[in-house]
């Protein structure tokens, strides 16, 4: 697999799509769409019995992963019983997220509805993973999970880092527009209380980024993000902008705010200023 920059900026060639076209893929977020009742017991048993449970909670939660992987042709490995689980477990003991910060320097409407914001985001470090797979959603899928390992615990300071939104995809195409490639990068922002010091990640393949300061034109759709979806919303985004001279032609970033298996799921396409 390539390892390469995953800034930003972007980069990378288009590749051929193949494959069905899926509803949506596995993220942080689908492990919410599990409540306290089916996550906890009463908390009156014994600390054996409490064990007891844990250990079922753990397998009800990789089960649960397996299947929504299994629509995406992904296997889910029993490794990862532990980080879902207290990833979940931190996420319903946390009321709010820590959102990346930007600058909004412009936005523009019609007839009340948002089009698209021009933002700033300053320079930041993140923790990226570029995978190249047989299928576009397994390379979402596969660099996603390996980049979980890492905000639970499989970092240099053995801790839960804490969760950042949006999760951020960095897709490529060909020079038409027309074709996603199946290798994606997908990246995380450090929370502000680890950008001075990155903890370092156990997996030599992902790779802490200083990304430089960019300006981006973003734009919100709602529902699943699949190929053909990320190409419709390409090519409307390039509609609306007066030019897209200004920016890059071959490297967009999807950005996923919210569960994907609700309806109305909340995502972003990102147009990549240039330089």
């Amino acid at each position: 697999m390539d390892r390469g920059g995953c800034q930003m900026s972007g980069g990378g060639g288009g590749g051929d799509r193949s494959g069905p076209e899926q509803s949506g893929m596995i993220t942080l977020e689908d492990l919410e769409s599990f409540s306290e009742d089916q996550l906890s017991d009463s908390g009156n048993g014994s600390l054996e019995e409490e064990a007891e449970t844990m250990e079922e909670d753990d397998g009800r939660l990789l089960h649960y992963w397996q299947d929504v992987a299994r629509g995406h042709q992904v296997e889910v490995a029993q490794d990862m019983a532990e980080p879902i689980q207290q990833l979940t477990s931190n996420n319903h003991g946390r009321s709010n997220r820590e959102h990346v910060p930007f600058t909004l320097l412009a936005r523009k409407e019609k007839c009340g509805e948002l089009l698209f914001e021009r933002r700033q985001y300053e320079k930041g470090h993140w923790a990226c993973i570029r995978m190249r797979e047989d299928t576009y959603e397994q390379s979402i899928c596969y660099g996603f999970m390996r980049i979980m390992k890492y905000i639970c615990q499989q970092n240099s300071v053995g801790d839960y880092l804490g969760m950042t939104l949006p999760i951020v995809t960095v897709v490529r195409t060909n020079e038409n527009q027309a074709v996603l490639s199946h290798e994606v990068t997908v990246a995380y922002f450090l929370p502000a209380e680890h950008q001075a010091q990155p903890p370092q990640p156990t997996d030599s393949e992902i790779i802490i980024e200083i990304w430089p300061t960019t300006t981006v034109y973003a734009r919100p759709f709602s529902g699943p993000t699949n190929e053909v979806t990320i190409i419709d919303q390409i090519s409307t985004m390039a509609e609306l902008l007066d030019s897209t001279d200004m920016c890059l032609h071959d490297s967009f970033i999807v950005a996923g705010y919210t569960n994907p298996a609700h309806s109305q799921r909340q995502n972003e396409i990102w147009f990549l200023e240039r330089p």
